[in-house]
């Protein structure tokens, strides 16, 4: 089955203004066309350093809605976002839906691209999530700390890191009030006050999905944060995640053990102090290991990614790697999953093991 097409037309006065902007985030307006129907979109170029490359990876917005047009230029497998994402609803926690998709850009074809839903109002409407607020987690500050590792003095504000998406003024002083708390409160204080603002669960469900997959950008930031209109309490989404299963962001083979079982940040480091919330993290760790983390249930989602995107790959010039590398990365994936089950296993009776 061919690949869906999703074509972009700018004009000239767009064009140029686009790359005028190369390192900010202005929009520039455009037609978008797909499956058939042609409607008026903003476009950006999206990402950090994957700006400067060759090819380039685009965020659209269509009646009011953001879909991110991702390149994935360091990922030989173009696949680790799209597997990492239909990953984590296995625990119980929602990610963006994504599609491989042709793009062309003024009738040029870019070749295949990786379509990623945006985290936004409309991603809590179709899942029919109520959301007071959302944030994203935009740089390494937003790591529920109070202090700034950059400078090792306090931070200036407390959302420094976060992109306020939407909800009040009032969601701010939340999520402020949120961090200062975890910090500042001791003993069983401190424990029931994140019990209250933060739904546990699901904040280790996120922990486990980042863990698991081996995402060392991902604790930090690299995910949205959002409170639950029907509890009250924060919630977790994961977002980025090209540097996994076994390669980093800039696509080189890393060690299967990189990432820590408890993770890094403030706020999981409070978490892990209290016996409760480490054998509920455990008892997490222990179904994935069961059930959604194994060859068995994730190899063959990888193969059935990998195989619609075969034929376009091999004809494609504008990649980083080769098609044999494209070729050969199932065995990277399966022996990291193989080698990251070991680890974590032993690291759950080990460093989880004491509660």
């Amino acid at each position: 089955m061919p690949l869906p097409v999703r074509s972009i037309r700018l004009g000239n006065e767009a064009s140029r203004e686009l790359e005028k902007n190369l390192w900010n985030d202005r929009y520039v307006p455009g037609k978008m066309s797909t499956n058939g129907a042609t409607t008026s979109v903003s476009v950006r170029y999206r990402g950090g350093h994957t700006r400067s490359y060759s090819k380039k990876s685009y965020e659209v917005v269509r009646a009011n809605q953001a879909f991110h047009y991702n390149a994935e230029y360091d990922d030989p497998s173009m696949i680790r976002n799209a597997l990492s994402f239909a990953f984590f609803p296995m625990l119980g926690v929602p990610a963006p839906r994504t599609k491989h998709v042709m793009l062309m850009v003024n009738d040029e074809p870019k070749g295949v691209y990786l379509e990623i839903e945006g985290v936004g109002r409309r991603f809590f409407t179709n899942r029919k999530i109520g959301a007071s607020s959302l944030f994203y987690a935009i740089n390494n500050r937003a790591d529920f700390g109070l202090i700034s590792s950059e400078s090792d003095r306090p931070k200036r504000s407390l959302l420094a890191g976060y992109e306020h998406r939407f909800g009040s003024n009032g969601e701010k002083a939340k999520l402020s009030s949120f961090i200062r708390g975890v910090n500042t409160l001791r003993g069983a204080r401190v424990e029931a006050f994140i019990r209250s603002r933060l739904d546990v669960d699901n904040y280790l469900r996120w922990l486990a999905g980042a863990v698991l997959t081996g995402n060392y950008d991902g604790f930090e930031q690299n995910y949205a944060i959002y409170r639950s209109g029907k509890t009250g309490k924060l919630r977790m989404i994961p977002w980025d995640y090209e540097g996994t299963w076994g390669r980093n962001c800039y696509g080189r083979i890393v060690e299967s053990d990189l990432v820590n079982v408890e993770g890094y940040n403030a706020l999981t480091s409070k978490l892990m102090k209290f016996p409760s919330v480490r054998r509920q993290y455990r008892s997490i760790l222990e179904y994935a290991l069961n059930g959604p983390f194994t060859e068995k249930r994730l190899l063959p989602v990888a193969e059935r990614m990998m195989g619609k995107i075969a034929p376009y790959m091999k004809d494609d010039g504008s990649r980083k790697w080769l098609y044999r590398d494209f070729i050969g990365e199932p065995n990277v994936i399966r022996n990291y999953i193989r080698e990251r089950r070991e680890i974590v296993k032993e690291e759950i009776y080990g460093v989880l093991g004491n509660v």
